[in-house]
């Protein structure tokens, strides 16, 4: 396996994880339990379009 195939697999898991949070978001009775589930899901998606990028040669990681 390549490791833009395990970013890839990476980058997908934590999308899944963020739309997951997202859910439990909308559940959410609590206002800032609701935010703060929003909050991480927001900040997973951010980090699976980097891994996105340096998994598909877009940015050197170096």
């Amino acid at each position: 396996m390549s490791i833009a195939d395990e970013s890839g697999g990476r980058s997908r898991q934590m999308r899944q994880k963020a739309e997951q949070l997202e859910q439990a978001a909308e559940r959410a009775n609590d206002p800032a339990e609701r935010e703060r589930l929003k909050e991480k899901a927001r900040r997973l998606q951010e980090e699976s379009k980097k891994t996105d990028q340096t998994g598909s040669g877009g940015i050197d990681p170096m």
